[in-house]
């Protein structure tokens, strides 16, 4: 939780210093202490040593490479991991459509973890992309080192469910872009690694005695509209899609979130990590619920994707309240009652 204002504590002669007024970055002014979900230390030392093992991280990026149907002169991949977008941008989703990054004048990627940010900068698709740079954040709790409208387009692929402080993140996002400009993303979410998530419980539960947090809380789909809207941002559309991937086995699933850095961060964790007893319970647990018979065990990845547009000149309004010519029981096939004809 971030500390209480020092305010009180400071002298008058502190208080009475003027500051300068003009920030050079999008910020969000400081209010209520939030709610910590995450260690935001243990997550970006879990991220550095997964970049470490670059071919192993490499092996484990099929959830991050999403196509990407958008272009926009200046773009911010935000929490770009190891630059999975620009590579994206650089190979055709099919034969019959060209590159992608031949639509983009600048790319700039930008994560908190440098080793993964630079992973791949020896890699070919770095020479096919017109403009692109590298920029490391600053720690979780800092604003966005990034002027005001600076961007035509901001896209985040697969790093936003780290991050404690989302509405206030949000904002951040809206404010760095221009007008009229939209901001794509995905984020892991909703019933995501739900197979693991039961399994542990139950394994816990049967050697232990009780229930401890080994999967990180994820925002659900109907959240997402409740914070995209309070962010500034216009024209909203969420979808969801589950990705289940086959493993051999809950061993095989747990070391390949630890090489994509996605292993348990929650504050409420356990340090000392799994004992060798639930492991294996787990495991037997897991085949006998969702196995179905199969040698392998599925494990799904519930992506939300979501779209929302900065307020701008010559946009899309709804219509006033009221003005509808007709009525979506019509519509929808429901018709009405005998009798209403002439109250609609």
């Amino acid at each position: 939780m971030k500390p209480a204002s020092l305010r009180p504590f400071l002298p008058r002669r502190a208080l009475r210093r003027r500051l300068p007024t003009r920030r050079p970055y999008a910020f969000v002014a400081p209010g209520a202490p939030t709610l910590q979900v995450f260690n935001d230390k243990v997550k970006h030392l879990q991220r550095e040593r997964s970049a470490g093992e670059a071919d192993t991280s490499r092996k484990v990026d099929y959830i991050r490479d999403e196509d990407i149907k958008r272009h926009f002169p200046n773009v911010l991949d935000l929490g770009a991991n190891a630059c999975n977008i620009a590579r994206a941008l650089t190979s055709p989703p099919d034969p019959s459509s060209g590159p992608l990054h031949t639509r983009l004048s600048h790319l700039t990627s930008a994560d908190q973890c440098s080793t993964l940010l630079h992973r791949d900068t020896h890699l070919p698709f770095n020479d096919l992309l017109p403009s692109h740079s590298r920029i490391t954040l600053p720690p979780p709790d800092a604003p966005l080192p990034f002027a005001p409208q600076s961007f035509n387009a901001v896209l985040s692929s697969l790093s936003m469910h780290w991050v404690n402080d989302l509405p206030a993140y949000l904002s951040q996002i809206n404010k760095i872009l221009k007008p009229d400009s939209p901001f794509l993303a995905s984020m892991l979410g909703g019933d995501s690694l739900y197979e693991l998530r039961t399994s542990l419980q139950l394994a816990d539960l049967d050697r232990r005695g009780g229930v401890s947090t080994h999967v990180s809380p994820l925002a659900d789909i109907r959240d997402i509209g409740g914070l995209l809207t309070p962010a500034g941002f216009k024209m909203l559309t969420v979808d969801v899609d589950d990705i289940i991937i086959e493993y051999p086995d809950t061993f095989a699933l747990m070391m390949d979130l630890q090489a994509m850095g996605e292993s348990n961060a929650a504050l409420t964790r356990e340090m000392a990590g799994l004992r060798r007893e639930v492991l294996l319970a787990n495991e037997g647990i897991y085949r006998e619920l969702h196995a179905e018979g199969k040698e392998s065990i599925p494990a799904t990845f519930r992506i939300i994707y979501m779209i929302g547009w900065t307020e701008g000149e010559g946009q899309q309004q709804p219509e006033p309240r009221g003005s509808g010519q007709m009525n979506l029981a019509d519509v929808l096939g429901g018709g009405g009652t005998p009798g209403e004809e002439g109250k609609r």
